[in-house]
C-alpha cells in the first residue's frame, strides 16, 4: 500500500472521530444545566467539609472573672504561728496548767515564796517534764506526789541536778504545792500537793512555792487506789512503761503548760 493511499485512510478516522464529538460532545462535557447543579453540589459538599473540619478544632475558652474550680483554686497563704519563746528566767507570778486523766487543775507561783524552787519548776514546765507521768504515791488527806518523768531517760537527765534549800516562808496547807527531798539541799524534780493541814512540815524544811488556784476538786479525786505501792526506784529505770503495766487506773498528767 502506497504512502497516499494509508494518509487518506488516516485523514478519514480522524474526520470519522470529529464527526462522532461534534454529535455526541466530550465524553466529560455535560450540559449546561446538569454542570450548574453539580457546581451547586460540589459547592455545598465543601462547605460540609469545611464545617466537619472546624467542628475537629478544640473550642479556645474565652477570658473569665470566675473563679477557678476547687480543685485547681489555689490555697491562700497561712500565716505563720508564732512561737511563744519564754524568757529564761521565770516571771515573779505565773499559773501552770495540769491537764490529767481525770480533769484539769491550776496552779499558781509565787517567786517570793522560794525563788529557787519556782524557777526549777517553771524549768521543768518549760522543758515539758511532767507530760505523761503518773501521780505515783497518793496518801489521802496528806499529799498526792509526782515528778519522775514518764521516760526515763528524761528522769535520768535531771536527777542530780540539786537544789539548794529555800528559807520555809509559807506554810503547808491544804492546795500548797512543795518539792519533796530526801534530805537538806536534795530538791530536784519530785513534788507533792498537800491535801491535808501539813503544817508541820514546815519545821522540817519543805518550803512551798505554789498553791492550787483552780480544781482542787481534782485534785482529791486522783485515784488513791495503789496508795505508796509504785516503786519510785522501777519507775525511775523503767518509766512508764512499768507504770502501765503494773498499776493501769493510775492517775496521769497529760500534759502541764503555761498560762498566758
Amino acid at each position: 500500500m502506497n504512502r497516499s493511499k494509508i494518509g487518506w485512510m488516516a485523514a478519514g478516522v480522524i474526520a470519522a472521530g470529529i464527526v462522532v464529538l461534534v454529535l455526541w460532545g466530550l465524553p466529560d462535557r455535560l450540559p449546561p444545566e446538569e454542570q450548574i447543579a453539580r457546581t451547586e453540589v460540589e459547592s455545598r459538599l465543601n462547605q460540609i467539609q469545611e464545617a466537619k473540619e472546624q467542628e475537629k478544632q478544640p473550642e479556645k475558652a474565652e477570658p473569665t472573672d470566675a473563679p477557678s474550680g476547687p480543685d485547681s483554686a489555689p490555697e491562700p497563704e497561712q500565716p505563720a504561728k508564732e512561737e511563744v519563746m519564754l524568757p529564761e528566767e521565770a516571771p515573779d507570778v505565773f499559773k501552770v496548767k495540769f491537764e490529767c486523766s481525770n480533769g484539769d487543775f491550776v496552779v499558781e507561783c509565787h517567786k517570793d515564796w522560794a525563788p529557787l524552787g519556782v524557777q526549777r519548776f517553771y524549768e521543768l514546765v518549760k522543758s515539758g517534764y511532767y507530760d505523761n507521768s503518773a501521780f505515783f504515791r497518793v496518801v489521802p488527806g496528806f499529799v498526792v506526789q509526782f515528778g519522775l518523768a514518764g521516760d526515763p531517760v528524761m528522769t535520768a537527765a535531771w536527777r542530780n541536778k540539786r537544789l539548794q534549800d529555800d528559807p520555809v516562808k509559807e506554810s503547808n496547807l491544804p492546795g500548797t504545792l512543795t518539792f519533796a527531798t530526801s534530805g537538806p539541799n536534795t530538791r530536784t524534780t519530785q513534788l507533792f500537793i498537800n491535801t491535808g493541814n501539813n503544817a508541820r512540815l514546815d519545821g522540817m524544811g519543805f518550803a512551798p512555792f505554789a498553791k492550787v488556784v483552780e480544781g482542787m476538786d481534782v485534785v482529791k479525786t486522783i485515784n488513791a487506789e495503789y496508795g505508796e505501792r509504785p516503786d519510785q526506784g522501777l519507775i525511775t529505770a523503767e518509766g512508764n512503761a512499768y507504770v502501765s503495766r503494773n498499776f493501769p487506773n493510775i492517775t496521769l498528767i497529760n500534759k502541764a503548760s503555761f498560762l498566758q
